[in-house]
């Protein structure tokens, strides 16, 4: 788990407000938390330390963050599946964390330019793309033609994979890249239909939970093996408290349903924590879709983004204990690799089924 502490200028930002958070060392942030409230007018504000992996101030730039999570695409090449999801209230740095712009590019530019360049071992690099976002609970695929209408959207379900145990989406649409550029043209026109509107607390406010899976194949040079891993990115809608944000008719119901799938993510980390046999991943499409990244065979890395603002305590705060919580799940982290050899006699394999299907 990484905390980072909203760069000024992002989202708006309120840049002259007095500031509640501030980072203690590389690892540990600082929360100023006000005594109004408990009822009690002697009591003095409360400072609370939180304790991650790394803790990154307001001056990080992009290029520093990627330079924490960057190994992540390695995973990948190595064989893992890897999952890199962003956490936080409304307005707090997300989607500039994972996607940024062209000035400041995120995550994903970094990542998909690492990817095609073969990590340590370089090598030829193959990348399936499925992008999504949860809109009130409702699976959109923004790969999919746009005229496609409800009944395409209505076919998606969320499946593993057998042998992999991968979380895919059945009846989505999979693009296949075999360069940094053109993943990056499919990932901006995605975007591009992505559900955004106006709060109080971000004029830009993702109205909808975004998720990219990269599934890779990658030959390495002078080694008989093949590996397949899968990244997945997350950007998470906002937590927010609508009498904060403003929001009413469909910014409420929109408010309502990401509140309600955080909940159900919150309540899938508790039951890994307590080590519960019971894991509730069906209790929302969101958790469906992040099962095989918490508690499972993955290497994930929460990135939780907070408002340093006194204005945003209380928002940061659930922030920070949220992220906390997901700080004492463990995975089980295990890789794909097929070799040369393996791969050749399940070809053959393939084609006497074939010929005895013909028979």
């Amino acid at each position: 788990v990484i905390a980072r502490l909203r760069p000024k200028g992002v989202c708006g930002g309120r840049d002259t407000a007095p500031c509640s958070l501030q980072p203690y060392d590389k690892y540990t942030c600082e929360l100023k938390v006000s005594a109004r409230g408990h009822n009690a007018s002697n009591q003095e504000d409360e400072t609370r330390r939180y304790e991650f992996d790394a803790c990154l101030p307001e001056g990080t730039t992009q290029e520093q963050v990627y330079d924490e999570v960057g190994d992540v695409v390695q995973s990948a090449l190595d064989g893992y599946k890897v999952c890199v999801f962003a956490y936080g209230q409304t307005g707090s740095g997300k989607t500039h964390t994972m996607v940024g712009s062209d000035d400041a590019p995120g995550l994903l530019p970094r990542c998909a330019r690492q990817m095609f360049a073969g990590g340590d071992s370089k090598g030829c690099v193959t990348v399936r793309c499925q992008i999504f976002e949860l809109y009130q609970d409702n699976l959109v695929d923004l790969l999919a033609p746009a005229d496609g209408g409800s009944e395409s959207t209505s076919k998606l379900t969320v499946q593993h994979e057998p042998c992999t145990g991968d979380v895919f989406v059945k009846s989505a649409e999979t693009v296949t890249c075999t360069d940094a550029d053109a993943l990056l043209d499919v990932c901006k026109k995605a975007f591009s239909r992505r559900a955004t509107a106006s709060t109080k607390m971000n004029a830009e406010s993702s109205r909808s939970h975004l998720m990219l899976m990269f599934f890779t194949e990658h030959v390495a040079h002078n080694v008989n093996n093949v590996t397949y891993g899968k990244l997945t990115l997350v950007d998470l809608a906002g937590s927010e408290r609508v009498k904060k944000s403003g929001a009413e008719g469909d910014r409420l119901d929109e408010a309502r349903a990401i509140n309600q799938s955080l909940s159900a993510l919150g309540d899938v980390v508790s039951a890994l924590t307590k080590g519960e046999k019971h894991i509730p991943y069906r209790n929302s499409r969101l958790t469906q879709l992040m099962s095989d990244s918490l508690g499972g065979q993955a290497k994930t890395l929460m990135i939780v983004n907070v408002s340093p603002l006194g204005e945003d305590s209380s928002e940061t705060k659930n922030s920070l204990d949220y992220a906390s919580r997901v700080k004492l799940v463990t995975n089980d982290a295990s890789k794909s690799i097929e070799t040369k050899t393996v791969l050749a006699l399940k070809k053959e394999v393939d084609e006497l089924k074939k010929k005895l299907s013909s028979k």
